[in-house]
This record gives structure tokens, sequence and C-alpha cells, in this order.
């Protein structure tokens, strides 16, 4: 299979269907959108399996894993014409070469994924960060692989954002989430507040509730400075990416915090008349600062 059209399709469906934070834009050096895209659509699909919950969870871990397959398979240059989607592979097999990726950072991600399908509800913050470990910071690994930096500092600023951003997207879908009949709030947090679940049953969002999302939000943000410094650690247009995506995640969380963290009346989403925001803070990134309203 022509990897050229393959790399094409991947940035195709990067372009359709990211929201809130730019995948493979063009804020991103030429070189890195084939390959960050790839990488998106590899995660995006798998992503889209477990969460297929009209179907039984079996053949959903199977699907998953018949993924993990054929990812090391591409991973040793196993040409495959197999459908669906052999052009995901066909992509990603050559950024895997091309850019050294550790097959782990892929295996973590499904490793996230496969989670979903099982697990509900988590017992304790920790619980909550060690899923975004899999689920949210190998992406911004490998982002940082695509662009040839190996840096441990590096790689601990991004995790601190990846984490942030994952977290700020569980704050943004909580509804939604708790439609689907999961709960990402952490339970040691939500019984501290003393919260109950069938307010949320009700769409009650109580006081205790508030409490709960407040401190959420706060732990997010904390985590959102703390890897602030990754946007400054790389150069060109890719520091215009990172710091667009992060100051993104920062105004999804003002969005919530302006709300009252009224989850239940609105969804909050980025839109056009962000962009300006956005911009401006980017330009002034070293007098930018984090917090509600900003």
């Amino acid at each position: 299979m022509n990897r050229e059209l393959a790399s094409a399709y991947c940035e195709r469906l990067a372009r359709e269907h990211y929201e809130n934070f730019p995948v493979a834009s063009r804020l991103l050096p030429r070189r890195m959108r084939p390959h960050v895209a790839a990488i998106y659509a590899f995660a995006r699909i798998a992503d889209d399996i477990a969460d297929e919950g009209q179907r039984p969870a079996s053949e959903r871990l199977r699907d998953l894993q018949q993924w993990r397959e054929r990812l090391h398979e591409a991973a040793r240059g196993v040409s495959t014409d197999q459908e669906p989607h052999s052009r995901v592979f066909v992509a990603l097999g050559r950024t895997i070469a091309e850019c050294r990726l550790p097959i782990s950072l892929l295996d973590d991600l499904l490793s996230a994924f496969a989670q979903d399908v099982t697990v509900t509800r988590y017992a304790t913050w920790a619980d909550v960060l060690d899923y975004c470990r899999r689920s949210a910071n190998p992406v911004g690994r490998l982002v940082l692989r695509v662009a040839g930096c190996e840096d441990p500092s590096m790689d601990n600023a991004s995790d601190a954002v990846c984490t942030a951003l994952q977290l700020t997207n569980f704050w943004q879908d909580f509804d939604v989430d708790w439609r689907k009949g999961r709960l990402y709030v952490p339970a040691d947090v939500w019984h501290a507040a003393g919260a109950r679940e069938a307010d949320l049953d009700a769409r009650r969002l109580t006081p205790e509730w508030r409490a709960a999302l407040e401190e959420m939000s706060r732990r997010t943000r904390a985590l959102f400075t703390e890897g602030r410094s990754v946007c400054d650690g790389v150069g060109g247009r890719l520091r215009w990416e990172l710091r667009a995506t992060w100051l993104g995640g920062a105004r999804i969380l003002d969005k919530l915090d302006a709300s009252g963290f009224d989850v239940f009346s609105s969804r909050p989403t980025l839109s056009a008349a962000d962009a300006p925001w956005i911009l401006w803070h980017a330009l002034a990134w070293r007098t930018s600062v984090l917090g509600s309203g900003h």
C-alpha cells in the first residue's frame, strides 16, 4: 500500500475528529504532521473500539487485543493489507521506524482503553493518575519523540500537561460519562465532600458535588502549572502548537469554573470566539497566567 496515501488518510481522520485541542494542525512542523496523525488515528480508533458500549465487553477486549497484535506486526515491519484500517498500520509502521518510537508507550495506551471497558469507578486520586499515566501521558512523550526530543525533564513536564488535559476532558464530559456509567472523580474525594451518587442519577449538582469538582479543578490547575515548561522546551512551530494545546485546556477549565461546574446544564467547548483569547495568551506567554477568567 502507498505510504503517502496511508498518511493522508490518517491526517484526514485527525482533522475530522479533534475537538478541543489541535491534532497534527498546521502549527506543527510539516515533517511531524503525518507522524502525529498516524499516532492519533491509531489511538482514536482503539478508543472507539473500547467505547462501543452496545457490544459485549468480551468482544471489545478481543478486538483491542487484535489491535495490539497488529501494532506489534507493524512495529516488526510486517506489511499487511488486512482490513479494516490497514492504512493506519501502514502509516504507523512508518512512523515507528522513522521516529524510533518505544512500543511500550503505544501498549500503555491500549491498556488504558481496555481498562475503560471494565472499570467505571476509581477509589483514589492515585488510581486516576495511574489511568492518566497510560491513557494520556504516552501521547505527549510520543510527540516529543517525533520531534526528536529525548529529555527526562521534558517527559516529566509533558506528563503533567497531558494528565491535566485528560482530567479537564473528564470534568468537561462529566455528564456524558455518567450517562455511560463512568465516574472519574475518585471516591476518596467525593466521599470527603459528602457527595452521593444518587444525586447524579437525579442530575442534581449539589453543593457537595460542586465542592468535589472544585477540588478536581484545583488539582488539575496545579498540573497545568507544573507542566507549563514543556511549551518552552521546544522551538519553532511546535512551541506554538504546545502553547495552543495548553491554553485550550486552560480555557475549558476556566469555562467550567465560570459556570460553577454546572455540568448538567451545558458542556463547555472551544469555538471560533476563543481563538483571539488563545492567540493573545500565546503571544503574551511569558506574562500569561492560568486561572479562572484569565
